[in-house]
C-alpha cells in the first residue's frame, strides 16, 4: 500500500500547512520523495522549535485556504490566528492583510512578523492535532463498521452455499428444491474435487486456445473434433407465461423437418449407416446424434455414443430462447410435444452417462433439471432416481428436505425408492462425527421411525434386499409369515415392478455392516408389532392393494430407460410386445404434433386385389395414384390400361404344358408338384 493511501487511512489531509516565501517553487520529484529527503531540500517554511524540518508539500499550491479552517481557528485579539497564510499567497489583498497590533505593516520588520507567525502556525498546529486525532478515531471507526459489514456479506454467502454449516439454512434464504446452479452442470467441477484441477484441466487448456464456437454452453463443452456448427434449423419460442411460469417449446424450421422425414425412413431401414449418411448432411440433427449413440453402446463404444450425445445438448442449447433458465426451476416444457421429447431424452442420456463416469453430484443436478422442466407430470418419473443419486453423491440433507416438502402433496412415502431411502440418508446423516449429539441422536431416531414404517408398507422388499447383499436372515425372520416367501408372491405386479427397479439400483448402499446391523434391530422391532396385532399392519396392507393396480405410462417409460434387467422383465405384456423406438420410448397417447409425417407412397397400401396379386407376381409391376378431378380419372384408366396390358403379356407366357403332371404311382391322385 502506498504512503498516500495509508495518509488517506490514518485521517491525515495534506495542503494545510504553513508555508514560507519559497513554497511556490515546483520540483518535478514526486511528493513521496519530497517526504523521504525532507532535511535535505529547502522548499517550504521550518515549523518553529524544529530547526532542520520542513514543512509537508502539497498537491495543488494554489488551494491553500480551507475555509472551515479558518472559521475554526481560535480569535486573538478580535482576530482570527492563522491568516499569516494569506499574506504569503495574495500581500496586495490588504483587507486580510493588516491585522492590528499582532503583526506589522511594514514588510522588511523581520523582528516583529517572525514571533506572530510562529505564534499562529504552533495553535495552527495544536489545532490540525487535534483534527488528525479527530480524524484517526472516525476513520478507526469506518475502518472496524466497515470490516463488520464484510463479515456479514461473507457469512451471507456461505449461509446462501451452505458450505461451512453442516444444518439447514435458514428459511428466508433457502432456494427453491429444484434449484439448479450451474457449476454443478460441468463433470470437470466435481472431478476436481476428486483428482485436483491440474490433472483434469491439463490437457483441456492447449485445446481451448484454438476453439473457435459462437457461444458460451453450460450443459457441454464444444470440442475441436465436432464439424463447424451452423444452425440446423431447429429454434426455441416462448408459449405463454402464468403464475410465475415460463411454457416454452422448440420448434423445427422446414429444412430441419426434412431431415426429420429422412431420419424416420432411415429407422425403419434398421440400418444404422442410413443414419450416418444422414448426418453428414446434418450433421447437428439431434434425434439422428440420439439413435446413433445408442447403437455405439450397444457395440460397446461408450466414447462415441457420450460424444454424440454431447453434440446433441449443444445443438439444442445453442436454439435456447433468451428468457429460457436451465437454473430457476419455473421454465416449463411440454412432454407432449415430440419436438420437445429430444431434450428431455438427450438430459437423461448425459446423466447416465455421468453417474458410470464417476460423477454422482453432477447425475444429481441434471436430474433436478429433468424433474423441473414438468415435476406435476414427471414424463421420465425422475422421483424414481433423484433419491438414488442424492445417497451416491452423500447429499443427506438435500433427500431430506426434498421428502419433507413433497410429502404432503405427492405422497412420496408410498413409492419404495423414498420409503427406504429417506430412512437410510436420516442414518448416514447420523454417522457424521461433525453433527452434535443431539442432533445425531435426533437423526438416529427419526431414520428407525421411518424404516419401521418402510418395512411395515413394504414387507416384501427385505428378503430380495438381504440376498442382493449376499447376507443371510436369520431363521426367525425367514420362516416368518410376514417377511417370508408370500409377501413378495403375494404383492401386486406393479409394486413388484418398483420393487425390482429399486433393489437393482440401489442394494448395494445397504451392504456396510453398520446399516445391515441397525436394519436387524429395526426388523426385529417390526415383528414384534406384528405379533402383538398392530393395527398399522392390516392397514398397510389394505392399502397395498388399492394403490398398486397398475403402473401409469411414465414409469413404464422409465423403466425402459433404466434399462434394469429385474424391473425391465416385470413390464407387462402390452408394452412388452408393442414396438419401443429408443428415440421416443412410449410416446403419450395425447400427443401434440406441430406437423405431420407426409404419407409414403407405397402401391401396397393404395392398390386393389387384383393389384396386389399381380404384385406378387410382378414386383417391378408399379400402379400410379389416382389424383383428383379430371386427371385423376384419366390416371385411373391408365393405370387399368397398363393392368390388362401386363395380364395379357403374363398370360401369353404363360403354357399349361409346362407343368408336370403327377405321378403315377401315387394311388390317391395326390402326387407332389416338382
Amino acid at each position: 500500500m502506498s504512503r498516500r493511501a495509508l495518509r488517506r487511512l490514518r485521517g491525515e489531509q495534506r495542503g494545510q500547512e504553513p508555508l514560507g516565501p519559497g513554497a511556490l517553487h515546483f520540483d518535478l520529484r514526486d511528493d513521496d520523495d519530497a517526504e523521504e529527503e525532507g532535511p535535505k531540500r529547502e522548499l517550504g517554511v521550518r515549523r518553529p522549535g524544529g530547526a532542520g524540518k520542513e514543512g509537508v508539500r502539497v498537491n495543488n499550491r494554489f488551494e491553500l485556504i480551507n475555509i472551515d479552517d479558518l472559521e475554526d481557528d481560535p480569535v486573538v485579539n478580535g482576530e482570527r490566528s492563522g491568516c499569516a497564510l494569506t499574506d504569503a499567497v495574495a500581500p496586495g489583498n490588504k483587507g486580510r492583510g493588516q491585522r492590528g497590533n499582532t503583526e506589522s505593516k511594514t514588510d522588511g520588520d523581520d523582528t516583529e512578523t517572525v514571533p506572530s507567525e510562529q505564534s499562529h502556525a504552533s495553535g495552527k498546529l495544536r489545532k490540525k492535532k487535534k483534527k488528525q486525532k479527530n480524524k484517526k478515531s472516525s476513520t478507526g471507526e469506518a475502518s472496524e463498521n466497515g470490516l463488520e459489514d464484510i463479515d456479514r456479506i461473507l457469512e451471507r454467502i456461505e449461509d446462501s452455499t451452505g458450505l461451512n454449516r453442516p444444518g439447514p439454512a435458514p428459511l428466508s434464504s433457502r432456494k427453491h428444491v429444484l434449484y439448479v446452479e450451474h457449476r454443478h452442470l460441468n463433470p470437470d467441477t466435481e472431478l476436481k474435487r476428486y483428482f485436483g484441477a491440474r490433472a483434469i484441466l491439463g490437457e483441456q487448456r492447449p485445446r481451448q486456445r484454438q476453439r473457435v464456437y459462437p457461444k458460451c454452453t453450460w450443459l457441454t463443452t464444444p470440442k475441436s473434433t465436432w464439424p463447424r456448427y451452423s444452425k440446423p434449423g431447429l429454434s426455441m419460442r416462448l408459449l405463454e407465461s402464468k403464475k410465475g411460469l415460463s411454457f416454452f417449446a422448440f420448434e423445427h424450421s422446414e429444412e430441419y423437418q426434412q431431415a426429420q422425414h429422412k431420419f424416420l425412413v432411415a429407422v425403419e431401414s434398421m440400418e444404422p449407416n442410413n443414419i450416418v449418411v444422414l448426418l453428414q448432411t446434418s450433421p447437428y440433427h439431434v434425434d439422428s446424434l440420439l439413435q446413433l449413440s445408442d447403437a455405439c453402446r450397444f457395440q460397446e463404444d461408450q466414447e462415441m455414443a457420450r460424444d454424440l450425445v454431447e453434440r446433441a445438448l449443444y445443438s439444442m442449447e445453442c436454439a435456447f430462447h433468451p428468457l429460457f433458465s436451465l437454473t430457476s426451476g419455473a421454465c416449463r416444457l411440454d412432454y407432449r410435444r415430440p419436438e420437445n421429447r429430444s431434450f428431455y431424452l438427450a438430459l437423461y442420456k448425459q446423466m447416465s452417462f455421468l453417474e458410470k463416469r464417476g460423477c454422482p453430484r453432477t447425475a444429481l443436478e441434471y436430474c433436478k433439471l429433468i424433474l423441473s422442466l414438468e415435476p406435476d407430470e414427471d414424463p421420465l418419473c425422475m422421483l424414481l432416481l433423484i433419491d438414488h443419486l442424492a445417497l451416491r453423491a452423500r447429499n443427506y440433507e438435500y433427500l431430506i428436505r426434498l421428502f419433507q416438502e413433497w410429502e404432503a402433496h405427492r405422497n412420496l412415502s408410498q413409492l419404495p425408492n423414498f420409503a427406504f431411502s429417506v430412512p437410510l440418508a436420516y442414518f448416514l446423516l447420523s454417522q457424521q462425527t461433525d453433527l452434535p449429539e443431539c442432533e445425531q441422536s435426533s437423526a438416529r431416531q427419526k431414520a428407525s421411525l421411518l424404516i419401521q414404517q418402510a418395512l411395515t408398507m413394504f414387507p416384501g422388499v427385505l428378503l430380495p434386499l438381504l440376498e442382493s447383499c449376499s447376507v443371510r436372515p436369520d431363521a426367525s425372520v425367514s420362516s416368518h409369515r410376514f417377511f417370508g416367501p408370500n409377501a413378495e408372491i403375494s404383492q401386486p405386479p406393479a409394486l413388484s415392478q418398483l420393487v425390482n427397479l429399486y433393489l437393482g439400483r440401489s442394494h448395494f448402499l445397504w451392504k456396510e455392516p453398520a446399516t445391515m446391523s441397525w436394519l436387524e434391530e429395526n426388523v426385529h422391532e417390526v415383528l414384534q408389532a406384528v405379533d402383538a396385532g398392530d393395527p398399522a399392519v392390516e392397514a398397510c396392507e389394505n392399502r397395498r392393494k388399492v394403490l398398486y393396480q397398475r403402473a401409469p405410462r411414465n414409469i413404464h417409460r422409465h423403466v425402459i430407460l433404466s434399462e434394469i434387467k429385474e424391473a425391465v422383465a416385470a413390464l407387462p405384456p402390452d408394452v412388452t410386445t408393442q414396438s419401443v423406438m429408443g428415440f421416443d420410448p412410449l410416446p403419450p397417447s395425447d400427443t401434440i404434433y406441430s406437423y405431420v409425417r407426409p404419407e409414403r407412397l407405397s402401391p401396397i397400401s393404395h392398390g386393389n386385389t387384383i393389384a396386389l396379386f399381380f404384385r406378387s407376381l410382378l414386383p417391378n409391376y408399379t400402379m400410379e395414384r389416382p389424383e383428383e378431378g379430371v386427371a385423376g380419372g384419366l390416371n385411373r384408366n391408365q393405370g387399368l390400361n397398363r393392368l390388362m396390358l401386363a395380364v395379357r403379356d403374363m398370360m401369353a407366357n404363360f403354357h399349361l404344358n409346362d407343368l408336370e403332371a403327377p405321378h403315377e404311382d401315387d394311388a390317391e391322385g395326390e402326387g407332389e408338384w416338382d
